[in-house]
């Protein structure tokens, strides 16, 4: 990509990250004065599939097998005990931590 007011020898660095069913996940865009980080773009995929199939969020700062958060819309008691039996430890009402589900 090039950026329309940028000279026509320097890109604009894009990342996309488009799921099975071609919905774009993330996009990421960088200056061409500054790398892109690939460990970054892995840990956004390893939380986009844990969310996808554990019914979490990740903190800023994640990496895979921290704490994650149990996302505020669960809140029947017996679902939270199925899908977390290790338990979590509420920070506030909405801000539930639990080890990584999937460890």
């Amino acid at each position: 990509m090039i950026h329309p007011n940028s000279l026509a020898n320097l890109t604009v660095r894009s990342v996309f990250v488009i799921d099975p069913a071609k919905k774009i996940r993330l996009t990421l865009t960088y200056p061409a004065s500054t790398g892109r980080n690939f460990n970054e773009i892995l840990r956004v995929i390893d939380s986009l599939q844990l969310t996808d199939h554990h019914k979490v969020a990740t903190p800023a700062d994640w990496v895979d097998g921290d704490d994650v958060v149990i996302i505020p819309s669960l809140q029947d008691a017996d679902e939270i005990a199925q899908r977390f039996p290790k338990g979590y430890k509420a920070i506030r009402p909405y801000l539930r931590l639990t080890p990584q589900p999937n460890r």
